[in-house]
């Protein structure tokens, strides 16, 4: 049996002929950069997260970005703040920091979630201002102690929910509407995909969606007044129709996605093989299913030979990256084993009971 990594072709496949006449439509409308499909879907990302604004634009990092812009203008945050973000993220989500002229702090995560929690009060300093938590692999981070420590020392508190669309509370309450404002991507790859690159910004303060509405568009509400330095990080109006058409079906998708993750949990009996910890306090929508191996490499190539692909999220912590070479010499032990023994095992909406059980069985006999 060959079991794909990821298949966007299958998985877009149910929807292929109302994207089809979503782009006829496009096509015909006459109005190409933020009409009616942007409109309409900000007006359905917000309704389906639960909060009063959403806002599409160009791509997960230019959503944080944003906000973190947006905050500036509004004087909650300022040139050279510590933000507090996990040592173990995707590179993103300090370059969303670094690049808005704050300060990252990389912070430990939690060893059994690898997310943040409680436990990061101690890197707080006079100098910090804003904690940005990551849900990573589509589990949330420890929201309700984040938010504990957010109003104890009068932290902004942001989500990176780039890979939790759909991710919730116990009480129901989803990722997106758990800080004071979210940021996501859509990247073809994650629960809720576009066709290209595409993002979105979330919050319950109206004076930040207010300044990121004109932000992501030259820093103008009104055409050639530009009440800010802005960008151009609009959401392209054909990915918006389409990302309303992929919307209905993600609940679906992400049930889908949990029924396969219970297969793994049930039959994964390799030695040595950490799998997800699900934290007691919201769900997991398994973006990623992310195991641990002190062997990962060896593993990765025993699956490959039997036909399963496999993918690694990520090998270089942002840490050891070239582009924060000051940080070299620094050390984070729980984000270093991560990187080095995560491996991502086959997990989507089109993925079959039996391609699962296959991949377990095959790793079971790994030694």
């Amino acid at each position: 049996m060959q079991v794909k990594f990821l298949d966007l072709k299958a998985i877009n496949a149910p929807y292929r002929q109302a994207l089809l006449e979503a782009s006829t439509a496009f096509v015909d409308s006459g109005w190409y950069i933020m009409g009616e499909g942007c409109t309409q879907f900000d007006k359905d990302f917000a309704q389906w997260v639960g909060v009063p604004h959403a806002l599409g634009v160009s791509n997960g990092l230019d959503a944080l970005r944003l906000i973190f812009e947006g905050y500036k203008i509004l004087g909650k945050l300022k040139d050279g703040d510590e933000v507090l973000v996990p040592s173990n993220t995707y590179i993103a989500s300090t370059l969303s920091i670094s690049q808005s002229g704050l300060m990252p702090v990389p912070v430990e995560p939690n060893p059994h979630t690898y997310n943040l929690d409680g436990a990061i009060e101690a890197a707080i300093t006079p100098k910090t201002k804003a904690i940005l938590a990551v849900h990573l692999y589509g589990q949330l981070a420890d929201m309700e102690a984040l938010r504990i420590l957010a109003k104890k020392h009068n932290l902004l508190l942001i989500e990176d929910a780039a890979q939790a669309h759909g991710a919730q509370l116990i009480s129901g309450k989803k990722a997106g509407a758990l800080g004071d404002a979210a940021g996501f991507s859509f990247y073809p790859g994650k629960n809720l995909g576009a066709l290209g690159d595409a993002g979105a910004v979330t919050t319950t303060d109206a004076e930040l969606a207010d300044v990121i509405t004109a932000l992501r568009n030259y820093g103008s509400h009104k055409k050639y007044h530009n009440l800010y330095k802005g960008f151009n990080a609009r959401l392209d109006e054909l990915q918006a129709r389409w990302l309303s058409i992929r919307l209905k079906g993600l609940d679906a998708e992400n049930a889908h996605r949990q029924k396969l993750a219970k297969i793994y949990d049930e039959k994964l009996q390799l030695p040595d093989l950490v799998k997800p910890h699900l934290a007691n306090y919201g769900t997991h929508v398994y973006h990623i299913y992310a195991v641990l191996h002190p062997e990962r490499d060896r593993l990765q190539t025993y699956l490959a030979d039997k036909g399963i692909q496999t993918l690694i999220h990520y090998p270089i912590p942002p840490h050891q990256q070239p582009a924060y070479a000051d940080w070299a010499e620094r050390s984070f032990p729980i984000a270093e084993r991560i990187h080095q023994q995560e491996l991502s095992l086959p997990m989507s909406p089109v993925h079959s009971a039996d391609e699962i059980a296959y991949v377990c069985d095959v790793l079971n006999q790994f030694s």
